[in-house]
């Protein structure tokens, strides 16, 4: 238990042979269940995930539930399972670690104490809170991920939120039963599916500063296609999101001046293709090319000023906290003494209740399309 709740955590691994067994070792000691969900891999990724579970004898690793799907369903559909699980045994708090050693153990406090303190629903890890480069991550990475950043930040109307990538995350046991857990994007890109899932239950985000770690696992993850797709479900999901939060139940303002910026856009678009030479006959070429960019600027003011509202609407359900600002504002005051709850025992839960249940470990040869291949790692 971790200050009087329910603790677990979610390792999704794909081809982690060599690496999940020492990630399972590293989870902390407060964590009362470990769900290892090995996602059809080709490796001895299950057979490891097994050993480190046998390896204590019912002593620390009896926490651990192997669980093991019989086709590659990519990441996010790794991480659903473990969410599942953990919702149905009533984890209060279910953390996120990639099964290949990216994520620092030692913070994982740091991503539980928004959510006790209630100050969030849903914690994540941020890389670039310090603005000092990009460290170990590749230049690549850094690029895609800053692409998604901004992109993601539109799609989910959490303005203050960065580094979407990052799967070291926590989640309240409220966000798994209030957010479409069971709807989230299984494959690379489910992190960002997820944050409009909650943005669209009006649930709180905070991000929390975690270091970049790169060791030497090797990502499959082709950047060519992994961002246009991501990008096209971003778009799909953004527009749900305005259905949803600004059409369907209510109605703001914010999605005339988005759907303004669009048809401006579209206009700007067509006038530019009307101005080139020998398309268009009306007027002259200089006086087209001035319609085009003034639809163009147009659209640039309406979706400016849609953002602006988004971003006020929604200021509320996001933020950034540092441990040395958690830390400072649980000093206790001169004339404030230390709550009795901070020290009270609790009982803990038994590990073994939910293996009970849980369902038989499957075998069958794993789906080898490439939509579904690559390490299942939670973090880009």
């Amino acid at each position: 238990m971790y200050r009087g709740h329910t603790t677990a955590v979610v390792i999704p691994a794909y081809n982690e042979e060599g690496f999940v067994g020492d990630t399972i070792a590293s989870v902390p000691a407060f964590v009362d269940r470990i769900y290892a969900v090995d996602d059809g891999s080709t490796d001895g990724t299950w057979a490891e995930i097994q050993a480190t579970a046998d390896a204590s004898d019912g002593d620390a690793d009896a926490r651990v539930i192997p669980i093991q799907h019989e086709q590659n369903r990519g990441v996010g559909g790794a991480i659903k399972t473990g969410y599942e699980r953990a919702r149905d045994d009533r984890i209060e708090l279910t953390a996120v670690m990639g099964g290949d050693g990216q994520m620092e153990p030692g913070m994982l406090d740091e991503l539980f104490d928004p959510i006790v303190d209630g100050d969030a629903d849903y914690t994540k890890g941020n890389r670039f809170l310090d603005r000092t480069g990009r460290g170990s991550m590749p230049s690549h990475r850094f690029v895609g991920n800053a692409v998604l950043g901004a992109l993601t930040k539109i799609a989910s109307g959490y303005w203050s939120c960065g580094d979407p990538q990052n799967g070291y995350t926590a989640i309240s046991l409220h966000a798994l039963e209030t957010a479409a857990v069971d709807e989230m994007y299984e494959f690379y890109g489910y992190c960002n599916d997820l944050l409009v899932k909650l943005n669209a239950a009006r649930l709180r985000v905070v991000d929390v500063p975690s270091p970049i770690i790169y060791g030497d696992e090797e990502s499959h993850i082709r950047y060519r296609t992994y961002v246009p797709r991501v990008s096209l479900m971003l778009l799909r999901n953004f527009l749900w999101r305005l259905k949803t939060n600004y059409l369907a139940y209510d109605f703001h303002p914010l999605v005339g001046a988005y759907a303004a910026g669009g048809v401006a856009s579209m206009a700007s678009i067509a006038a530019l293709v009307w101005a080139m030479p020998g398309v268009g006959t009306t007027a002259t070429p200089a006086i087209r090319g001035a319609l085009a960019l003034g639809f163009g600027l147009f659209a640039m003011v309406a979706f400016t000023w849609a953002m602006a509202m988004d971003r006020a609407a929604n200021d509320h359900l996001d933020a950034v906290i540092t441990p040395a600002e958690r830390r400072r504002e649980r000093e206790p005051t001169p004339l404030q003494a230390p709550s009795a709850g901070d020290t009270g025992e609790h009982t803990t839960i038994d590990p073994r209740r939910s293996q009970a249940g849980a369902d038989p470990a499957t075998q069958g040869e794993p789906s080898r399309s490439e939509e579904h291949t690559g390490p299942n790692t939670a973090s880009d």
